[in-house]
């Protein structure tokens, strides 16, 4: 397969931040590797931003994306803790992106299941079939963070598409 792009998804968070390598060409999709980075509960906040950075740092040199695609973060009024702390996260994995001189494009989370599923709303077993079925997977992607960082990616190669068009 002639690679004509290689996007890095990232589904942010501070305990599991999914990952989903896909290379992508004129004719299909192909995950190149998926996976979760943790981080330790007893840490720190520095101590654990730090690990993801340097976990980024790693699944940026080995994979070498053109573009990395990183989920928006969702905040629910109930929780706002939950969405400071991720935003961290999200901020340390924009910064290496940046350093490394790569193109980030963020998606929120209903565009991303819209783009895939034709529901905003979709739910998270949803988002797992459907990445199943648009991969050609043999297995449902678990857990939700994986699933959720290929439809990252792939609402990312929707978009960019679109855009060169």
């Amino acid at each position: 397969m002639a690679v004509e792009m290689r996007i890095l998804g990232i589904d942010p968070g501070l305990q599991v931040c999914g990952y989903a390598c896909l290379d992508s060409d004129a004719h299909q999709e192909t995950i190149v590797e998926a996976g979760v980075l943790r981080t330790e509960g007893e840490l720190s906040l520095e101590h654990r931003l730090h690990q993801i950075a340097e976990d980024i740092e790693t699944l940026l040199r080995r994979f070498q994306p053109q573009v990395v695609a990183v989920e928006e973060l969702y905040s629910h009024y109930a929780h706002p803790r939950t969405a400071i702390l991720m935003g961290h996260a999200r901020g340390v994995i924009l910064q290496k992106s940046a350093a490394a001189g790569l193109e980030v494009k963020s998606f929120s989370a209903t565009r991303i299941k819209k783009s895939l599923t034709g529901n905003g709303r979709a739910s998270k077993e949803q988002v797992q079939r459907t990445m199943q079925t648009i991969l050609a997977l043999p297995d449902v992607p678990k857990p939700n963070d994986v699933a959720d960082a290929m439809a990252v990616a792939l609402c990312c190669v929707n978009a960019l598409t679109r855009e060169r068009a």
